[in-house]
């Protein structure tokens, strides 16, 4: 069974969309809180359910509004509104007396004020990581005698209130820049403080492709991962500076080489090229009325102070012994089961961040997760599945920086969770039985389909919907028709990509 913190009502199919709206409007505690201009950071084909593509005529940069009707529409085609329970908080979910023998757990429910109490085989925890707002006011000091306001981005709904007022962002992740650009058109100054700055990437990638079809890529996994790393920081840098050079912009981070979650954002060097958006360092403190940043430079007559801070894993439903089972950390294995747990019947799906789009990585952890409740899958040894977290948080400290991020490379995840269930590809295979189908997986983008070929959960439309991919993705913009559809030549980007390594070894042959 899978339990989430907190769902919405439905009565009929349009009701969804009214829980939505609501929370358009206003945050509400235990829930996730968007504002009402987000769009999709992930392009439609490379977020999509894997057996279930978007409409071709959907933009590939999704209003949230698009979403909604998506999963609506996934939801009826499954039949799953009938296994739903709505409007319903899950208060808390705990081992029954007999969870070593049987597994099993207590869930206690709260619906229209009344309690009720279930025992369930297994539980899913799907509630993600975008409900619990960091606010770290302790950390600036002269903060408690500041008279202007001061608020959380998931506070943040639309910049009408905001019209005339100067605005320090703090913090330069994906909110920070979406709601600072967005105050830009009408607040009369917006500055964003930033400790340690961040890669900004357009959505609109080489020659106005999606970026994420041109960037997750098997053949640039692989590349990235076998190249010498001082090539591969090289090659990293370069691409995050091909738009612009983020030195001149202030946004370069501290560690150029470390690959933290970029920022995806088309208008922030524009606006700061207009001068309505401004990058500060980290605030040094409060005044009443002003905020003096590590530079000596002051910020004066702030009206607002908007907190995009990111967000605090949290659950409040459980015991954290379970989850955050070492240093009041969460420790899981593949980032999916807690490893000291008796019994393999609870998963934590969706808390794992990478480069790829939520809705496949979930999809996947979800498949391997069943398999292993169902017992058709067996976890390892707990002293193997705690090696194999340390190896994974040395990685991350090489790549990300942090050990307790919950960052990871997505083509190696995706794959690593496929080889447990069966469903990984031979890609070498592939190239001898089916070679237009290889070129597409392997130098093409790394989408949800591939998950879908082989395996339990074979989808037969998986091939069709590779081969079609970059039907689906130009069509919505065809609206004016000057020509024929112009696909991206996948051996020409090989071809380029290659030449890097190839010009730096002959320039080390004919030197040495």
């Amino acid at each position: 069974a899978g339990i989430h913190h907190k769902l919405e009502e439905a009565k009929g199919m349009d009701s969804l969309l009214e829980p939505l709206e609501m929370n358009m409007d206003h945050a509400e505690d235990g829930r996730a809180s968007i504002y009402q201009s987000v769009f999709t950071n992930s392009s439609k084909e490379m977020m999509c359910f894997p057996d279930f593509p978007y409409p071709d005529d959907f933009p590939n940069f999704m209003h949230n509004s698009k979403i909604q009707e998506y999963i609506i529409a996934f939801a009826k085609e499954k039949n799953l509104l009938k296994y739903i329970q709505f409007k319903t908080l899950v208060s808390s979910v705990n081992k029954r007396p007999d969870f070593s023998i049987t597994g099993q757990w207590d869930v206690t429910t709260e619906k229209d004020g009344k309690k009720e109490s279930a025992i369930f085989d297994a539980v899913m925890i799907c509630s993600g990581h975008h409900v619990y707002p960091n606010l770290p006011k302790e950390s600036f000091p002269g903060l408690k005698h500041f008279k202007g306001k001061c608020v959380h981005s998931r506070d943040y709904k639309e910049p009408g209130v905001f019209k005339g007022k100067r605005v320090l962002v703090i913090g330069l992740g994906n909110s920070g820049c979406d709601i600072a650009t967005e105050l830009s058109h009408t607040a009369e100054q917006v500055i964003i403080s930033s400790r340690s700055g961040s890669w900004v990437m357009s959505r609109v990638w080489d020659d106005g492709y999606p970026w994420d079809m041109m960037v997750l890529t098997r053949f640039k996994t692989f590349l990235k991962n076998n190249l010498p790393t001082a090539i591969s920081d090289w090659w990293y840098m370069k691409q995050m500076n091909a738009r612009f050079k983020h030195e001149n912009y202030g946004l370069m981070p501290l560690n150029g080489t470390l690959r933290k979650e970029p920022v995806f954002n088309d208008e922030l060097p524009a606006r700061i090229l207009c001068g309505t958006v401004s990058i500060k360092p980290d605030v040094k403190e409060f005044t009443e009325t002003s905020a003096i940043f590590q530079d000596g430079t002051i910020f004066d007559a702030i009206d607002y102070v908007i907190f995009a801070t990111g967000y605090g894993s949290a659950y409040p439903f459980l015991d954290d012994s379970i989850i955050k089972s070492r240093n009041n950390e969460v420790t899981l294995f593949k980032g999916i089961f807690p490893p000291l747990l008796e019994k393999s019947t609870m998963a934590v799906i969706g808390l794992v961040q990478s480069l790829g789009a939520t809705i496949p990585t979930a999809d996947l952890q979800a498949r391997w997760a069943a398999q292993v409740i169902k017992g058709t899958c067996t976890l390892p040894s707990e002293k193997d599945m705690m090696n194999d977290i340390d190896e994974k948080m040395g990685r991350k400290l090489k790549w990300f920086g942090k050990s307790e991020t919950i960052q990871t490379d997505y083509i190696v995840y995706m794959d690593e969770l496929a080889s447990l269930i069966g469903a990984k590809l031979n890609v070498p295979w592939l190239f001898l039985t089916d070679p237009k189908l290889a070129v597409e997986v392997f130098f093409g983008p790394c989408s949800p389909y591939q998950f879908r070929l082989v395996g339990p959960g074979r989808w037969p439309g998986a091939r069709n919907a590779i081969l079609t991919q970059w039907d689906r993705a130009l069509k919505p913009m065809k609206t004016r028709v000057v020509g024929s559809l112009q696909k991206p030549f996948l051996f020409f980007h090989w071809l380029k990509l290659l030449a890097i390594p190839i010009l730096l070894i002959t320039v080390f042959l004919v030197l040495f």
